[in-house]
């Protein structure tokens, strides 16, 4: 049971964000950019960035919503979605991507564990300014995300299918516009 009276039948931050729509709208326009907007990483590699830091801050919601979201963008697989959260180091992802999520991985236990050693690493396998940028603010929102949905002990669906259906509008409409959709 949530903490705070929320709209019933809403899960985990879309409950949060009904709620307080005055703080949806930018929220969601920073995850639009963040996770879709153009970049050299696809989207389905930045909703695994926000899966893993997910997964690091143990937040079910977050993780299982953006798993699905990730698993769909990357050819529906789940498999490898699920390889990354339990074993980085043998999951068959890129170099770059690896040591990008290890970069995310530091900035969710603190922004100071991040090390010129991670940075450089991540360069020598070919990732650019940017995507380690972004990586460290996709890793800085889903913590902030991630406390702001278990701060609250919103509502969290059990059931994959749940996840999947719901992965299916996001992937379709954005963030912005899946606020409103069901």
């Amino acid at each position: 049971m949530a903490h705070i009276n929320l709209p019933a039948g809403l899960p985990g931050i879309r409950a949060l964000l009904t709620y307080r729509p005055e703080t949806a709208q930018p929220l969601n326009e920073l995850v639009d950019v963040l996770l879709r907007g153009p970049h050299t990483l696809t989207p389905g590699e930045r909703e695994l960035i926000a899966t893993y830091v997910s997964a690091q801050n143990d937040c079910t919601y977050c993780q299982s919503i953006h798993g699905a979201i990730a698993a769909r963008q990357l050819g529906d697989a789940e498999d490898l979605v699920e390889q990354v959260e339990r074993d980085l180091d043998h999951a068959p992802i890129s170099e770059k991507l690896r040591a990008l999520l290890r970069i995310a991985a530091k900035t969710a236990e603190s922004g100071r564990s991040v090390t010129e050693e991670d940075v450089s690493r991540a360069r020598e396998h070919g990732a650019t300014d940017l995507e380690i940028h972004d990586t460290v603010l996709i890793a800085a929102v889903f913590c902030l995300c991630n406390r702001y949905v278990d701060g609250l002990a919103t509502w969290t669906p059990s059931d994959p299918e749940f996840y999947r259906e719901r992965a299916k509008v996001i992937v379709d409409n954005g963030y912005t516009l899946a606020t409103t959709k069901t």
